[in-house]
């Protein structure tokens, strides 16, 4: 167990990271709008890969060719934010942590159109449980009725997971002639560079520096964990390990949002919450079976 506990610490303590940034976001939520919770969150773990490149000794000389790649991801990357944590504002943290769970799903519908990857009967019963455990959640068991799906919160939460699976098919079309942890920094600032126009104003910073505790407590552990610090833990892993049984420890994250969710938000989890989320997962193994 302790040997275990030694050679996946890393993707553990990302996934634990990542499953938490939903809950701080909800927290940040109270005070700030997404887009500055986007950009402080950008430029924070921005900051912290600077110095984690400097410590490495890393290559800062740019290739411009790579930067128009970049910027495509970038642009994917700050809307896949912004309609998560916009939907966010409309839905719980359980509900996001198991819709952005189904991202897999995209993905694998999205390569089987975009690169003709085989469909085999087990990935077309895993998209069907997946879905069905998602409708469940969604309409909270009542599937009768069609009104769930007007639920503006969990809808945006689900175009996020389609957006995620576009950003995951156009950065395996393209190369980048970039380190892991320099690509991902290089992203950073873009994004950040995209969306400082749209969020910078005398309002925005009169909002932040007058950010409550709790409010900068979230925003760091955005910035500095979730971005920063899961990231290249996330990169080590992969380098240690092989990426199918790295992926494997996402599915941990819905629950550690599920659990961290009812004890800091006070977020009702039912029965009903907790089999559809084990439906979802379920589902998701499924496509990525091989």
């Amino acid at each position: 167990m302790k040997k275990l506990l030694i050679k996946f610490w890393e993707p553990l303590l990302a996934v634990f990271f990542w499953g938490n940034s939903f809950i701080a976001t909800k927290i940040a939520l109270k005070e700030l709008d997404p887009q500055t919770i986007i950009l402080l969150r950008l430029l924070l773990g921005s900051a912290f890969l600077i110095v984690i490149a400097i410590y490495n000794k890393k290559d800062f000389s740019l290739n411009f060719k790579s930067h128009g790649a970049i910027f495509i991801l970038a642009l994917i990357a700050v809307f896949h934010l912004w309609i998560q944590i916009t939907g966010l504002k409309f839905t719980s943290a359980v509900n996001t942590g198991w819709i952005v769970g189904t991202s897999p799903v995209f993905i694998a519908v999205l390569s089987a159109v975009v690169f003709k990857e085989k469909f085999f009967k087990t990935k077309i019963a895993g998209i069907l449980v997946a879905f069905t455990g998602l409708i469940l959640l969604v309409s909270k068991g009542d599937i009768s009725s069609l009104s769930f799906i007007s639920h503006k919160g969990d809808l945006l939460i689900l175009t996020s997971a389609f957006t995620w699976g576009v950003y995951s098919m156009v950065n395996k079309k393209i190369t980048l002639d970039y380190s892991p942890t320099m690509t991902i920094l290089f992203l950073f600032i873009m994004m950040a560079i995209i969306i400082a126009p749209f969020t910078v104003s005398s309002k925005s910073i009169s909002v932040v520096e007058h950010l409550s505790f709790g409010g900068w407590t979230s925003i760091f552990f955005l910035g500095i964990f979730c971005s920063g610090i899961s990231y290249v833990l996330w990169a080590n892993s992969l380098k240690k390990l092989e990426a199918s049984k790295t992926g494997v420890f996402l599915y941990f994250e819905p629950f550690i949002t599920a659990v961290s969710a009812w004890l800091i938000l006070d977020e009702k989890v039912t029965g009903m919450v907790i089999m559809s989320g084990i439906i979802i997962t379920g589902g998701v193994i499924l496509v990525n079976k091989k």
